[in-house]
């Protein structure tokens, strides 16, 4: 009777677990492999959490994305509140990776006020922690403001310098939103222009052809062998009640 209770809470403490994940982004390969649940009861729950299936395909797996100036920056930022709550807590595992990106995204809304997502999905957060576990990443202390970033494993420290401190020539230069939508609202106008010119110049023939067997001509014979009058004003007219011929 013991066992059943224990297995009923466990299997309850991991849908939970697996709701908090679902609902920090994770991938369902990701949410698989930290619990002990179904992939079939996953899916379910993915559906019913997030309204849609799971996406497919690979995890990035990519170490040289952390590198890049942005996602170089929050990967630090991320792993130094992991290595923090890990020194400071008593959490492990992944719910100590849950704790760190929620502590890093709700740090980010601050910085955000609350627009757009956050630059480190979970997904690639929890990568970030098996690539450390496997020593394929170091950190290496920037030679100017002496913080520690995200590296290359067996990369040369000397003379390291952080992308807050050398960032790259186009760093944070991107288009403006206002710009955008002005192009894009440009288009879509000059589009539908185009698409009605060419819906009214492409009038089919049968229709032209439908109008012009529907339109009567007063005063003309339909008899193309007796052919038109000489003269249109000794034309017989329908509606004259004393026809008389000229």
């Amino acid at each position: 009777m013991t066992t059943n209770k224990k297995s009923v809470s466990r299997d309850a403490d991991e849908i939970i677990l697996a709701k908090e994940m679902i609902m920090l982004g994770a991938r369902l390969q990701v949410v698989e492999s930290e619990t002990a649940l179904s992939r079939e009861r996953l899916a379910k729950l993915y559906r019913e959490l997030q309204g849609c299936a799971a996406p497919k395909g690979m995890l990035p797996f990519s170490v040289d994305w952390y590198m890049t100036w942005m996602p170089n920056i929050h990967s630090s930022m991320f792993y130094g509140i992991y290595r923090f709550l890990a020194r400071e807590t008593h959490l492990e595992g992944v719910r100590l990776t849950v704790r760190a990106y929620r502590l890093y995204r709700n740090q980010v809304a601050c910085q955000t006020h609350g627009v757009g997502t956050p630059t480190l999905s979970f997904t690639r957060a929890w990568m970030l922690i098996r690539f450390f576990e496997s020593r394929m990443l170091q950190l290496s202390a920037c030679t100017q403001c002496k913080g520690e970033f995200v590296a290359h494993a067996h990369a040369i420290r000397h003379n390291y310098m952080c992308a807050i401190c050398r960032p790259p020539p186009r760093a944070g230069k991107k288009r403006r939103p206002s710009a955008a939508k002005s192009t894009s609202a440009s288009a879509s106008s000059s589009a539908s222009s185009l698409t009605s010119s060419s819906s009214a110049s492409s009038t089919p023939s049968s229709t032209i052809s439908k109008q012009l067997s529907d339109t009567t001509f007063t005063g003309v014979d339909p008899d193309p062998a007796a052919g038109a009058p000489d003269n249109p004003a000794t034309a017989l007219d329908p509606s004259d009640p004393n026809p008389h011929i000229a």
